[in-house]
C-alpha cells in the first residue's frame, strides 16, 4: 500500500458527507486508477464532525492510515456559496471598492447592478480614482498614491475590514501592475486588512469581474475560518498529508488559496460530479477515450446537465451567468437544471389524462411521503421502483394499486424532459453518450433520442466525492497581444505555452501538464489584436509549496471555540440606510396597471420604462447594437439619484423655434472596450466640442442615431438633466440597428452622397483626444475614417454628427421608435408573469402593430452557427432546423407550426432569413434587410446578440416591417436593402406593411 498514489476525496452535501478512496497508480497496460472504498456520513451541523466521519470510515478499511501513502485529501464544499445564498450577516463584511479607471465608468459605480438587500448588505465606501488600461496595455493615467492612502484613511474610519482593487483592464496588466501596487498601499496603511485583486478573481468584463470580486472579499473572513475546521477534521485523524479544496474548474486549491479565493469553489460541485463521471468512466474498458458526452447528475430534488469535454473537463458557461441576482463572469461549469428528482411529483391531469412529473418534489421528506415508504405521495422514485430499475429501495409492494398507464405515462414524461434538456446542451445534432451519475439516477431510461449510449457506473453515488480526489493544478493566461507582426497561431502557441509554465510553477507534474481550454477571440472593429484564454492542467506533483498548507490564522476572527458554521459575528458599525428603489412590478397585475409619467406631452421616465426599454431596444437591434446592459445600469443609477429624463416628440421640438435643431449621435468601437473600459464622458464631450465648433450652444434635443442596441439609450444619459437638461426625442435614425454610420435616414434624403447631413462630426476618446471631420469624398468614408482614428483613440469612442434642424426631420426621422421599444419589453415582461411565453411571438406582433406589420418567421432550434471576423464585423450565419411535434413544449391551440429549417446570414446584424420547407421545392427568402429580422431566446423572450448564437437554443424568429424611409426610395434600399450587404441577387420584398408605432405620450398623456 506505501507504494500505491491513494488520494482522499471528500464531497461535502446539504444532506450527506461522502467519501472516497481511490488509488491513482497504474499498472502497466491499464487504465490509471480505481475507487478502493466509499462512505456517506449524514452532514452534521459542525462540518467537521460529519467529514471525521466519513473519511472514519474509509480509513478503518487501512491497516496503517498515517503512513499509507495518501498523498492528499481534496474537499468539495458549497459552504461559501451557501453563506451568500442565505444572506447570512454572521458570515458576510461590508466591502470598500478601490476602482482604477480615470475619467470612465464614473456612471456605473460599484454595487450598481446588485439586487437592493445585497447591496444594502454589503456595501461599503468607493473610491473611483487614477489609474487603468486601454486595450492595447497602455496606462489610462497612472496610480496616485495620494489617492489610495486618503481612501484608506476612510476606509479605517468606517471600520471596514475587506477590500477590492479593481482596475480597468486588469486582466492584462502583466508588466505595470496597477492592482498589485494598490494592494501594497492599501496593506501598508491597513496592515490587518483583507484585500482582494479582481485580476485574481475574473476575468475580462469590468463590473462582472468587479462583483465577483466584491463577493469574494465580503467571505474571507468566514472562509478562513471554515478552511482552518476542515484542516483541524483531518489532522484529529493523524493524517499528516496536505489539505486541499476543490474549485469551480476542476483544479485544486491549497488551504490558502482557498481562504483568498472562496468564490472559486462556488459550483465545484457540479464540476466534482462531472470530472467524477470521467473517471469513472475512464475505468470502463467499453468507454472510448477523448470523446465529448453529457453527464446527467440526478437529485432528490433537481437534476443537473452539463457537458464533458474529451479533456475530461466540463464546458465553461457563457461569458457571463448570475448569482444571487448579481451578474458575475468568474470560470463555472455551463450546467443547465430541471425540476426533475426522487422527490418530484408525478401527477395526472384530470380532463386529459396526461401524465406529468415535477418540478413540486417532496424533497427530503420522501422517506416519509413516497408510496413505496408507506406514505401517500406518487413521486419519481415510486415509479423507478415499479419499472424494477431499484430493488433495495422501500416496499414495493405499497405500489400494488398503481394503475400501469400511469407508470408508463410519467416514465415517458421524465424522458422527454431529459431528452429535452440534453438536447438543449449538445453542440452538435451528432448523437452523444450520456453518464448517469447521482442518487436519482435510477429515475433515467436505458435510452434517450439523441444519445448513443446511456452509460451507469459502480459508485454512481459517490461521484462527486471521486471527482474530488482526481481534481488538478491548473494555470490560466487571460490576455491581449499584438498579431499584426505574426500570425495569431503563433501567438496562441505562445500563451499555451505561458499557460503550461503557470501550471507547472503551481505544482502540476510536467509530464502530464495538457492544454484543456484555448480561445482566439479577435477584437472587433480593429485589425492586429487578438484575445487569448487558455488553460493549462496537470496532475498534482505530489509535493506542495512550504507555505501551501501552513494553519491558517483565527484570532482575528473574534469567534468561539466552536467550529459550528452560525458561529461568525460580523458586526459593522451603525450607517446610514440606502434608500429603498421604487417598488418593482412583480405580477402581471401589476404591470397591466402601470402606466408612465407624462407632464405636458412630456416622458418623464421611470426605473420601469428604462428596464422596458433596454429589452426593446435590444431585440430592435436585428443581433447587432451591443448589449444595452450597461447604458442601462448607467440610467437607472441617475434616476436613483434624482436625474429627470424626459421623451418627447418631434412636433413638440420642431414648434419650439423655426430653427430648433436636434443633435445625434452615441457609440463606435468595439465591444471587447465597452464591456471593460465602461462609459466615461465621451459622447458627452464629443457633443459639446462639436457644438462649439459650430457655434451652437446646445440643441433643443437629442435623437438616437439607432434605436437598436445600447446606442437607444445613450442620449438619455446626455440628455439627462444633470448633463445638457434637454429632452430625448421619441424617434431615431434607424428603426433598428445598423453596423455603419452611414446606413441612416439622415444619410438617406442627402442625395449628394457626400455625407452632408453627417459632417462635421466629432469623435472624442474620453480621455483628452478629440478629433472633428468637416468633409469628405463619399459618404462611405466617414465611417471609415472615423473608425480607423477610434482604433487609435483607445477602439471606443463617442461620436456626434451635425445637429439638424427640427423642421427638417418630419421626413427622415423614423417616429415613435423609443415608444416601439418601451411596447416591446413591456410586452416581454408580461408574457414572463403571466406565464404566457409559448406564445411570445403573437404577442410581440401585437405589440408592434399587429399581423398587418410583423409576423412570426420561424420557431425551432439551433443547428449550426459559422461566424467570422472581417474589417471588424462578425460575419456568418445561423442555421434553424423546426421543432418536432414530440420537442414542443406549452404548446397551445394557437401555436404556429413549422417544418424544414431557416437560413439567417448576418454582417453584425441578420441580414436575410431563408426558409426551405423540405418538400423539394427551392428555398425561399422570407425576410430580407431593411426589413427588421430579430432571433429571440424562445424560452426566455430575451433578444439574442449574434455572438449569443449557439447549437441548441429553442429560438423564434420575428419579422417586423421597417420604415417607409428606407422602403420606399430607390436610395433607401440602396443603402439598407439586400444590396448594400453584397445580395444584388436577392430582390427586396416587403414582409408586410409598415405600421407607424403608436405613441405612449398620445396614449398616456391625456
Amino acid at each position: 500500500m506505501a507504494e500505491k498514489a491513494l488520494r482522499i476525496g471528500v464531497d461535502v452535501g446539504g444532506t450527506n458527507t461522502d467519501a472516497v478512496l481511490l488509488d491513482l497508480s497504474s499498472e502497466p497496460g491499464t487504465r490509471k486508477g480505481r475507487v478502493l472504498v466509499s462512505a456517506k456520513h449524514p452532514t452534521t451541523p459542525d462540518v467537521t464532525e460529519g467529514i471525521k466521519s466519513a473519511v472514519r470510515a474509509i480509513l478503518r478499511n487501512m491497516s496503517d492510515p498515517a503512513n499509507a501513502g495518501i498523498q492528499a485529501v481534496s474537499i468539495g464544499t458549497t459552504h461559501f456559496v451557501n453563506a451568500l445564498v442565505e444572506r447570512d450577516t454572521r458570515r458576510l463584511d461590508r466591502v470598500a471598492v478601490i476602482r482604477l479607471c480615470g475619467p470612465f465608468t464614473h456612471g456605473t459605480p460599484p454595487f450598481v447592478s446588485f439586487p437592493f438587500e445585497l447591496r444594502d448588505l454589503l456595501e461599503g465606501p468607493s473610491f473611483l480614482v487614477s489609474g487603468g488600461l486601454q486595450i492595447d496595455g497602455s496606462e489610462i493615467a497612472s496610480v496616485s498614491k495620494d489617492e489610495i492612502v486618503n481612501a484608506c484613511a476612510e476606509i479605517k474610519k468606517q471600520g471596514i475590514q475587506a477590500v477590492t482593487v479593481v482596475s480597468v483592464f486588469a486582466p492584462i496588466d502583466s508588466e505595470i501592475k496597477q492592482e498589485e501596487t494598490v494592494a501594497a498601499i492599501v496593506k501598508e496603511q491597513l496592515p490587518h486588512i483583507d484585500i482582494v485583486c479582481s485580476k485574481d478573481v475574473a476575468h475580462i468584463g469590468l463590473l462582472e469581474r468587479e462583483n465577483a470580486a466584491i463577493l469574494n472579499a465580503s467571505l474571507q473572513r468566514y472562509a478562513r475560518r471554515t478552511v482552518r475546521s476542515f484542516q483541524d477534521a483531518i489532522r484529529a485523524l493523524d493524517l499528516k498529508c496536505p489539505v486541499f479544496i476543490t474549485s469551480n474548474d476542476g483544479t485544486l486549491l491549497s488551504c490558502a488559496q482557498a481562504a483568498h479565493l472562496p468564490i472559486r469553489t462556488f459550483s465545484s460541485g457540479p464540476t466534482n460530479s462531472m470530472r467524477g463521471a470521467s473517471f469513472l468512466a475512464s475505468m470502463d474498458t467499453d468507454i472510448p477515450q477523448g470523446q465529448s458526452a453529457l453527464v446527467i447528475d440526478i437529485g432528490g430534488t433537481t437534476t443537473d446537465i452539463g457537458v464533458l469535454l474529451p479533456t475530461g473537463f466540463p464546458r465553461q458557461a457563457a461569458s457571463y451567468h448570475e448569482l444571487c441576482g448579481v451578474r458575475l463572469n468568474f470560470s463555472m461549469p455551463h450546467v443547465t437544471s430541471i425540476g426533475l428528482g426522487g422527490g418530484s411529483l408525478v401527477r395526472e391531469h384530470p380532463t386529459t389524462s396526461k401524465v406529468s412529473v415535477g418540478p413540486q418534489s417532496v424533497g427530503h421528506r420522501i422517506t416519509s411521503e413516497a408510496l413505496v415508504f408507506g406514505g401517500s405521495t406518487l413521486t419519481a422514485t415510486d415509479v423507478a421502483v415499479a419499472l424494477g430499475r431499484a430493488q433495495n429501495i422501500g416496499n414495493k409492494t405499497h405500489l400494488s394499486e398503481l394503475d400501469v398507464e400511469t407508470i408508463l405515462g410519467a416514465q415517458e414524461a421524465i424522458k422527454v424532459l431529459l431528452q429535452n434538456a440534453v438536447d438543449a446542451m449538445k453542440t452538435s445534432a451528432q448523437d452523444i453518450p450520456v453518464f448517469l451519475v447521482g442518487g436519482g439516477s435510477i429515475l433515467a431510461p436505458d435510452e434517450l433520442a439523441g444519445v448513443s449510449r446511456v452509460h451507469r457506473f459502480h459508485h454512481f453515488d459517490v461521484a462527486n466525492a471521486v471527482g474530488a480526489a482526481i481534481a488538478q493544478i491548473s494555470g490560466v493566461i487571460d490576455c491581449f497581444q499584438d498579431t499584426s507582426t505574426r500570425s495569431i497561431s503563433e501567438a496562441q502557441a505562445d500563451t499555451e505555452a505561458q499557460a503550461r509554465a503557470r501550471a507547472i510553477s503551481a505544482g502540476a507534474d510536467p509530464r502530464t501538464v495538457k492544454i484543456v481550454e484555448s480561445e482566439a477571440i479577435p477584437i472587433a472593429y480593429t485589425s492586429g489584436r487578438c484575445r487569448f484564454y487558455v488553460k493549462a492542467a496537470g496532475e498534482w506533483s505530489g509535493t506542495t509549496h512550504p507555505h501551501d498548507d501552513l494553519p491558517l490564522p483565527v484570532t482575528e476572527l473574534h469567534t468561539p471555540e466552536s467550529t459550528t458554521e452560525a458561529a461568525v459575528p460580523s458586526t459593522p458599525p451603525p450607517r446610514t440606510a440606502r434608500k429603498a428603489p421604487p417598488p418593482h412590478l412583480s405580477t402581471a397585475p401589476d404591470i397591466l396597471a402601470y402606466t408612465p409619467t407624462i407632464l405636458n406631452r412630456s416622458w418623464h421616465l421611470s426605473e420601469t420604462d428604462l428596464e422596458w426599454l433596454a429589452d426593446g431596444c435590444y431585440i430592435l437591434g436585428c443581433g447587432g447594437g451591443g448589449s444595452p446592459f450597461h447604458t442601462f445600469l448607467e440610467l437607472r443609477e441617475m434616476l436613483r439619484n434624482g436625474d429627470i429624463v424626459r421623451v418627447v416628440d418631434l412636433a413638440s421640438v420642431a414648434s419650439q423655434a423655426p430653427d430648433a435643431l436636434v443633435g445625434w449621435g452615441g457609440g463606435m468601437g468595439s465591444p471587447e472596450v465597452s464591456r471593460e473600459r465602461l462609459l466615461g464622458n465621451e459622447y458627452n464631450e464629443a457633443s459639446a466640442d462639436l457644438w462649439s465648433f459650430m457655434g451652437i450652444d446646445k440643441p433643443a434635443a437629442l435623437v438616437a442615431l439607432e434605436i437598436g442596441g445600447g446606442n437607444g439609450l445613450i442620449n438619455m444619459i446626455t440628455a439627462a438633466t444633470s448633463n445638457f437638461d434637454i429632452p430625448v426625442v421619441d424617434g431615431d435614425f434607424m428603426g433598428r440597428a445598423y453596423p455603419t454610420w452611414h446606413q441612416t435616414t439622415a444619410n438617406v434624403y442627402d442625395e449628394s452622397g457626400r455625407g452632408l447631413n453627417l459632417l462635421p462630426s466629432a469623435i472624442s476618446s474620453g480621455d483628452g483626444n478629440v478629433m472633428i471631420m468637416t468633409k469628405a469624398r463619399r459618404d462611405i468614408d466617414v465611417d471609415a475614417s472615423l473608425r480607423a482614428a477610434c482604433v487609435e483613440m483607445g477602439t471606443h469612442v463617442g461620436q456626434a454628427s451635425r445637429p439638424l434642424e427640427a423642421k427638417t426631420l418630419h421626413i427622415s426621422l423614423i417616429p415613435n421608435t423609443v415608444s416601439l421599444a418601451w411596447r416591446i419589453g413591456r410586452a416581454v415582461a408580461l408574457a414572463r408573469k403571466q406565464s404566457s411565453l409559448s406564445r411570445i411571438g403573437p404577442i410581440l406582433v401585437d405589440a408592434v402593430g399587429g399581423p398587418s406589420t410583423a409576423r412570426v418567421l420561424f420557431v425551432g432550434k439551433i443547428a449550426y452557427v459559422n461566424r467570422r471576423l472581417h474589417k471588424g464585423h462578425t460575419i456568418g450565419e445561423v442555421i434553424i432546423h423546426a421543432l418536432k411535434t414530440e420537442d414542443t413544449e406549452d404548446e397551445t391551440p394557437e401555436t404556429e407550426r413549422f417544418s424544414g429549417t431557416l437560413k439567417i446570414p448576418f454582417k453584425n446584424e441578420n441580414l436575410y432569413a431563408e426558409h426551405d420547407a423540405g418538400n423539394g421545392q427551392p428555398p425561399k427568402v422570407v425576410a430580407s434587410v431593411p426589413d427588421l429580422i430579430s432571433v429571440l431566446d424562445a424560452r426566455n423572450g430575451s433578444a439574442l446578440g449574434t455572438p449569443d448564437y449557439k447549437y441548441g437554443l429553442r429560438v423564434l424568429v420575428l419579422g417586423i416591417t421597417a420604415a417607409p424611409q428606407w422602403t420606399e426610395t430607390e436610395r433607401g434600399l440602396a443603402l439598407g436593402g439586400p444590396a448594400a450587404f453584397g445580395f444584388e441577387h436577392i430582390p427586396y420584398v416587403p414582409l408586410k406593411k409598415c405600421v407607424k408605432p403608436k405613441s405612449v405620450i398620445e396614449e398616456f398623456g391625456q
